[in-house]
């Protein structure tokens, strides 16, 4: 079955007023549409288009309670992903998710404290990790992700540095390592907020000089410090990978990396969990203590994903060991290439969204046509998928269908 899904959009502040009708087809209405979910996440379910094919089910949340072996296939106990578009126009939250072990201990030790799901001030919402991954839509998407090596960022503080000296205790601890540095400023003594101060106005004054030697970290730091004056997350940005996705470019989020999305349009998969933990540029709750718990203060190289290209116009966006994949299937219209069919290989249940053209989803039993901005659940019965781009259009083409994959965990019921 090819079950037509849609949702109202997320109005977070720093949702983009405009990316997301736009691809979508809907009308722009000047507030905010920061998310959009695609899923059985109980926060946010995904609404059926047409009721009557699913016994009256309003939600693919009160579907699979009322037929979970029709939804899911035998065996399984829920959806092992939840899949959104995503719509910056703002910086989110610098934050990070736990590791499996994390979660459950975390989650375990919060119920023992008598710490409401609902409280804001709850960390672990449910017992499970939230890997995530994201392809760019728009033709550039930036954010901040995982810790670059302390001598890209010493480069940095001593260029912004070169004149005041202001910035020598900020050196000092970078020589210390990582995490030296991170907990001194995220835990706001006294000499950390006079740093974080100060390199928020350096900061704005290279930028302002216009110079060449100006780079994106420190223009990025400028920015968050002029949006959150005094947040040591200003100065933890400086430590991290700035990160510029072109489109169909992805990169992807392990357990313990830091990360913030500053501004683009992409296409979100991660695990149905709502465990963050949140350590600046936010107004929401901060645990630092458990931030800190978290995170891998390993400097990584940048944590860019390359798709595995299965044919042409087929690629599959897969990390190990998570249970979801995202595969892309793309065309350009004519009457060659996918109009001859490129397919999709799906395990279990899953979902699609068409972001351009016009496609036709060809499976075991049944297919179905998607316009963009259309999406619908693909029940497991149907198979593999045939991606068929409409060649009368002479449009480009292009289907995102997130799976499951057998080397990880049924779904567990993610707010930033």
């Amino acid at each position: 079955m090819f079950l037509g899904i849609t949702n109202t959009a997320r109005d977070y502040a720093w949702g983009s007023v405009t990316a997301i009708p736009e691809l979508l087809g809907r009308t722009v209405t000047g507030a905010p549409q920061a998310e959009l979910w695609l899923g059985a996440h109980p926060g946010s379910p995904s609404v059926v288009v047409n009721p009557a094919m699913v016994g009256g089910a309003d939600t693919v949340l009160d579907w699979i309670a009322a037929e979970p072996q029709t939804a899911l296939g035998e065996g399984r106990t829920g959806l092992p992903f939840l899949l959104k578009v995503l719509a910056a126009a703002a910086p989110l939250s610098l934050q990070a998710h736990p590791t499996p072990e994390q979660a459950r201990e975390g989650f375990a030790r919060e119920d023992a404290a008598g710490i409401a799901i609902d409280d804001p001030a709850r960390n672990y919402k449910d017992p499970f990790p939230k890997p995530e991954l994201v392809v760019a839509l728009s033709d550039r998407f930036e954010a901040l992700s995982g810790f670059r090596p302390v001598e890209a960022t010493l480069a940095d503080v001593r260029t912004l540095d070169a004149e005041s000296g202001r910035l020598g205790p900020l050196v000092a601890h970078l020589q210390q390592g990582l995490e030296d540095t991170v907990r001194w400023l995220e835990t706001a003594d006294p000499s950390a907020l006079a740093i974080v101060e100060a390199v928020g106005h350096l900061a704005a004054a290279a930028v302002a000089d216009g110079t060449d030697e100006v780079s994106a970290n420190v223009v990025t730091a400028a920015d968050l410090a002029e949006r959150y004056p005094g947040d040591p997350g200003v100065v933890v940005s400086l430590l991290m990978h700035r990160v510029t996705l072109e489109r169909g470019e992805a990169m992807y989020l392990p357990a313990g990396n830091i990360h913030a999305y500053l501004d683009g349009l992409g296409i979100e998969l991660m695990a149905p969990s709502d465990n963050v933990m949140r350590g600046g540029l936010t107004p929401k709750h901060v645990d630092v203590a458990e931030l800190l718990r978290v995170l891998d203060f390993t400097a990584y190289p940048a944590p860019l994903l390359a798709p595995e290209a299965l044919a042409p116009g087929v690629d599959r966006f897969a990390p190990d060991g998570v249970g979801f994949a995202l595969v892309r299937v793309t065309g350009d219209g004519r009457p060659v290439g996918l109009a001859t069919g490129g397919v999709a290989p799906l395990s279990g249940p899953s979902i699609a969204i068409c972001t351009e053209g016009v496609v036709t989803l060809v499976g075991a039993q049944s297919a179905t046509l998607l316009r963009q901005g259309e999406s619908c659940f693909i029940t497991p019965d149907e198979g593999d998928v045939t991606v068929e781009a409409d060649s009368t259009t002479g449009l480009t083409s292009s289907v995102f269908i997130a799976t499951g994959t057998d080397d990880g965990r049924d779904g567990a019921p993610g707010e930033r």
